[in-house]
C-alpha cells in the first residue's frame, strides 16, 4: 500500500503557522548516495534515435521509502559518490487538516524528480487531500559533486515536517481503507495453536486475505494456506481439488511437523461440516429452478427479484472410510445444518417455508433433530417466523437456540403493553430435548421444555458456542455501545458477564481445553488478538495486529457522555475530540447515530471512522437514541412503529445539552450524518430542527411507501420497524413521518450520496427527496457512485464518495468551499 510519512510533532505541527509565500524547506532526511555508473555504450543511440542523457537515469525505480530511515541534514548538499554518478532521495512531509492547494519549486540542479506520496508530479503543483503527505525528490550527482538543493513550497494550510519512522501524524483515509483486520480465528483442540486470518485492503482496492499459525506457548508464528483444525486431533485441515478427477482430497496436516494425512481423495465438495467424530462430513448441494426468459420474465412473489431465490439447498453425509455418499434430505424447500452432536449420531437441521400471504413473519423455520444412524426425524420446533439458530448442548441433552423475543410463543418475551418486540433483538433460549411435547413446541403443542435464558437480561445475542471442557455457553452480545463476553453457567443457570480489557469482542473460538480465543478492539485502538483461561477469566493478550500501524498516530481522546430524556431514559452515547484539542477554542461538530437496530458501537474505524473526522478537526458526537439494541427489550421495541419520532426527539435533546455544556463545541457549526435508516433519520431530523447546519443522507429512505414495495428488503425490513402495519393501513406512519412528504420543512443544506444499483434502498430514494428540494429552492447536492449497491466498496470510488461526504462539511461548517469546487466545480448550465 501507498505509505504517507508522518511530521516530526504534531505538537510542533499545531503551533506552526500555516503559509502563503515560498517557504524553504530547512531539514530534509537524505537517502543515499547509491552509485548509478553509466552504462556500457554499444550504441551511441536508442531506438529512437535519441542520444543517452544521465537525467534518464532519474526513471529508474527507486525505492522512496528509504527517505523514512535517512539522515537529517540542513545543508542543502546533494550527497555524492567519490568514484561514480549516483542517486539521493531527499524527503519532507506537507501535513494538512483540511483540503490544500500549493506548489513545489526545486531549484539548485535541474536534474531531479518530484513525487508526493509515491507520485511523480512533474509541474510542481500539489492537490492535497487532508492527511500527511511523504514529498520525495529524486536527485542525480556527478562523481564527488556538491551540488545544492533548495526546495521552495507555497501550500497555504499546510505544515512542512520532517520524514521518518518515529514522527507523529494525523489518522487520514488511507488508515481506513487499509486498516487490518481478523476476520477469522480457530484455536487448536489442546489449545497450544492458533490459526488466524487476516484481512487488508491493498493500494491496488483488491481484498488479501493472509494465514497464519501461532504457536501460543512460544509465540513463533509462520504463514500457512489453511485455517481450520479438526474437531478433536490436533491437526490442521486442508483440501486440495483433484487434478483430473472430480471432488477434493482433505488432509490432515500436523501443526508441529507439517506431515499430511489424507483423510479422503473423493470429498465431494470443499465446503463441508467435519463431525466432532471426526468420521464424516455433511456437506450442502444446491439445485435451481427452472429459469425464467431473461428479458420478460414472471416474478412469483416479492423475494424472487432476489438473485439466487430460486436456488433450493440440500444435505448429504460423505462418510470418510468408505467414501460414500448418501441424501439426507430431500425436496423444494431451502435446509441447513445448525449442528451435529458431539457423538456424531445426531444433527441438527431446518427448513425454511416461504409464505408471503402471513404478511409478518413471511420466513417460517422448522428445527429438527435427525438421527444420522437410522435417518429418525423429529421435530423440536414447529413452523416458527422468530427463531434464528440452534446447537447441541456438549452431552447432546439440552439446545441453545437464538431468536427475537416473539420466538417460541414469546416465552421470552419482556416488553411494555402494546410494544411489539423488534426482530432484531435477539434472545437465547434452552430446550430440554426430554421434556419436549411429541411433534415439536408450537403454539398447537405448547411449550414445555424450552427455558428463556435471557428475558431479563438487557444485552442482545450474538455468536455463541459451547465449551466441551466446562459444559458451559460462551457467547458475545451486544451491550449498549459495547459487544460484551458473556456466560451461561449450565449448573447454575446464571449468565457471568467476562471482564475483558476492550470495548468490542469480534470473532472467538473454544479449544477442548479451557482456552478461547478471541479478537477485539476499542474506541481508540484497532483489531488485537486474545486467549482467556475458561477457570481464571484471564485475557492475555497475544498480538496488537494494528499496533505498529498506529504506533505514530496521534488520535483525540473519546469519553462517554449521557442525557436523560424528558421521559427519564438515559440516552448513551460517546464524544471524540480532535487531536490537541484546546478547550479554549470552537469546534464544528459531526452527530452520528445507528443506520438500523444495532448500536452505533465503539468501533475503532470503519466506514463512518469517528478518528478520521477528529483528524479533521471535528468532534464527534454518537447518539444511541431509544430504538437501538443492546439496551433491553422494551428500548429497542421503541424503533417499531415510531418512524423516527422518539428517536429524532433523543438525539436532537442530546445534541442541544452537550452543546449548553460544553463551550467548545460551535453551536452554529453541526451536521449530522447517516446512512440507510440512518440516512432517514438524518432527513427526518431537518423536518425537526434547525440546529444543524449540514447533513448527509447516505442510502436514506425519503418515503416509507416507496421503500417498503421497492427495495429488495424493504417490506421484509418493515415487518420489523413497521411491525403489523403497512402504507394502506397506516398513513400516519408511512405517508406523514416520510420526509419527502415533509420537505418545506427542510431549511438545512442536505448531501445525498448512494450507489445507483442499491437493491436494498433504492436510488430513486434519494432522487426524489433532491427533487423536492431543488422546486423549493432548498441548499441540496446529490452524488452518484454509478454501479455501487448500499455499500459503496470499490476502492477509487469509495474515496470519491468520501471525500465528498468531507468536502460538503467543509464548505458549511468550516466555511471552506475550495474542496467542494475542486470536486464538484460550479456549472453555468
Amino acid at each position: 500500500m501507498n505509505k504517507t510519512f508522518p511530521i516530526a510533532s504534531l505538537l510542533a505541527l499545531a503551533t506552526l503557522p500555516t503559509f502563503a509565500d515560498d517557504v524553504t524547506v530547512g531539514e530534509l532526511r537524505w537517502a543515499g548516495p547509491f552509485p548509478v555508473p553509466s552504462p556500457v555504450m554499444i550504441d551511441t543511440t536508442d531506438v529512437n534515435a535519441g542520444a543517452f542523457a544521465k537525467s534518464s537515469l532519474l526513471d529508474l525505480h527507486a525505492n522512496l521509502e528509504a527517505v523514512e530511515n535517512g539522515v537529517s541534514r540542513t545543508d542543502g548538499i546533494i550527497p555524492s559518490d567519490a568514484n561514480a554518478m549516483s542517486i539521493s532521495l531527499a524527503g519532507f512531509t506537507l501535513t494538512n487538516s483540511s483540503f490544500a492547494k500549493g506548489t513545489v519549486k526545486i531549484e539548485g540542479t535541474a536534474d531531479y524528480r518530484l513525487y508526493v506520496d509515491g507520485q511523480q508530479i512533474k509541474d510542481g503543483k500539489l492537490t492535497l487531500t487532508p492527511g500527511t503527505h511523504n514529498a520525495v525528490v529524486k536527485c542525480i550527482a556527478e562523481a564527488s559533486a556538491s551540488d545544492t538543493l533548495v526546495i521552495k513550497v507555497d501550500a497555504p494550510k499546510c505544515q512542512i515536517g520532517q520524514t521518518g519512522s518515529n514522527a507523529k501524524r494525523l489518522y487520514d483515509l488511507n488508515d481506513v481503507l487499509h486498516a487490518k483486520s481478523y476476520s477469522a480465528n480457530n484455536i487448536s483442540p489442546d489449545g497450544r495453536f492458533l490459526l488466524t486470518c487476516t484481512y487488508q485492503m491493498n493500494s491496488a482496492g483488491k481484498d488479501t486475505y493472509r494465514y497464519f499459525l501461532r504457536n501460543l506457548a512460544t509465540g513463533a508464528q509462520q504463514q500457512v494456506s489453511y485455517y481450520q483444525w479438526m474437531p478433536r486431533t490436533n491437526k490442521m485441515l486442508t483440501t486440495h481439488k483433484n487434478d483430473g478427477t472430480p471432488g477434493y482430497t482433505l488432509l490432515a496436516i500436523d501443526p508441529v511437523t507439517f506431515a499430511e494425512t489424507e483423510l479422503t481423495t473423493s470429498l465431494p465438495d470443499n465446503r463441508y461440516t467435519l463431525s466432532p467424530s471426526e468420521d464424516f462430513v455433511i456437506y450442502t448441494t444446491t439445485a435451481d429452478a427452472p429459469a425464467e426468459d431473461k428479458d420478460v420474465y414472471e416474478v412469483i412473489t416479492p423475494d424472487d427479484r432476489q438473485p439466487g431465490w430460486r436456488t433450493r439447498s440440500n444435505l448429504h453425509k460423505f462418510d470418510l472410510k468408505s467414501g460414500i455418499s448418501t441424501p439426507l434430505t430431500f425436496g423444494h424447500h431451502n435446509v441447513w445444518l445448525n449442528d451435529i452432536s458431539q457423538d456424531g449420531r445426531y444433527a441438527l437441521i431446518s427448513k425454511s417455508v416461504y409464505d408471503a400471504t402471513k404478511m409478518r413473519p413471511v420466513d417460517f423455520n422448522t428445527l429438527f433433530r435427525l438421527d444420522l444412524t437410522t435417518m429418525q426425524l423429529d421435530t423440536l420446533i414447529v413452523s416458527d417466523g422468530f427463531v434464528s439458530s440452534a446447537s447441541f448442548s456438549p452431552d447432546g441433552k439440552t439446545v441453545a437456540v437464538t431468536g427475537s423475543p416473539e420466538c417460541l410463543g414469546g416465552i421470552g418475551k419482556n416488553v411494555a403493553e402494546g410494544q411489539t418486540p423488534s426482530m432484531y433483538e435477539y434472545e437465547l433460549y434452552l430446550l430440554d430435548l426430554a421434556s419436549l411435547p411429541k411433534g415439536g413446541v408450537s403454539a398447537v403443542n405448547g411449550y414445555a421444555g424450552v427455558t428463556p435464558l435471557t428475558k431479563d437480561f438487557n444485552p442482545s445475542i450474538g455468536s455463541h458456542e459451547w465449551s466441551v471442557s466446562d459444559g458451559n455457553l460462551y457467547f458475545a452480545a451486544e451491550d449498549k455501545d459495547c459487544v460484551n463476553f458473556f456466560r451461561y453457567v449450565a449448573k447454575t443457570g446464571k449468565i457471568e458477564k467476562i471482564a475483558i480489557p476492550e470495548d468490542v469482542v469480534g470473532r472467538f473460538s473454544l479449544s477442548n481445553k479451557g482456552v478461547i480465543a478471541y479478537s477485539a478492539q476499542s474506541a481508540d485502538n484497532g483489531d488485537r488478538l486474545y486467549t482467556l483461561n475458561t477457570k481464571t477469566l484471564k485475557s492475555t493478550l497475544v498480538e496488537d495486529l494494528c499496533g505498529e500501524d498506529l504506533a505514530n498516530v496521534d488520535l483525540g481522546e473519546c469519553h462517554p457522555y449521557s442525557w436523560v430524556n424528558p421521559e427519564g431514559d438515559t440516552i448513551c452515547c460517546m464524544y471524540y475530540l480532535p487531536p490537541q484539542f484546546d478547550a479554549t477554542k470552537k469546534y464544528p461538530m459531526i452527530v452520528n447515530y445507528y443506520g438500523g437496530c444495532s448500536p452505533t458501537s465503539r468501533n475503532f474505524g470503519g466506514r463512518y471512522s469517528k478518528q478520521a473526522y477528529t483528524a479533521l478537526g471535528y468532534v464527534v458526537l454518537v447518539v444511541n437514541p431509544r430504538g437501538a439494541t443492546g439496551f433491553g427489550q422494551k428500548w429497542a421495541a421503541m424503533h417499531v412503529n415510531t418512524a423516527g419520532k422518539h428517536i429524532a426527539d433523543d438525539i436532537i435533546g442530546a445534541v442541544k445539552a452537550f452543546t449548553a455544556e460544553n463551550s467548545w463545541v460551535n453551536a452554529k457549526k453541526i451536521g449530522c450524518i447517516g446512512a440507510s435508516y440512518g440516512g432517514f433519520m438524518t432527513q427526518y431530523l431537518q423536518t425537526q430542527t434547525d440546529i444543524f447546519a449540514a447533513a448527509v443522507s447516505h442510502a436514506g429512505i425519503s418515503d416509507h411507501t416507496s421503500y417498503w414495495g421497492e427495495g429488495y428488503w424493504g417490506y421484509s425490513y418493515s415487518q420489523t420497524s413497521m411491525a403489523n402495519s403497512y402504507p394502506w393501513t397506516r398513513k400516519d406512519l408511512y405517508v406523514d413521518q416520510s420526509p419527502l412528504f415533509n420537505a418545506d420543512k427542510i431549511h438545512t443544506p442536505i448531501l445525498f450520496v448512494h450507489g445507483t444499483g442499491d437493491t436494498n434502498v433504492p436510488v430513486g430514494e434519494s432522487i426524489q427527496m433532491y427533487t423536492a428540494l431543488k422546486l423549493l429552492g432548498r441548499p441540496t447536492a446529490m452524488v452518484l457512485v454509478e454501479g455501487e449497491n448500499h455499500w459503496i466498496i470499490e476502492m477509487q470510488k469509495r474515496i470519491k464518495w468520501q471525500n465528498t461526504i468531507w468536502a460538503w462539511f467543509a464548505k458549511y461548517l468550516q466555511d471552506d468551499d475550495t474542496w467542494w469546487e475542486h470536486m464538484y466545480s460550479t456549472k453555468t448550465l
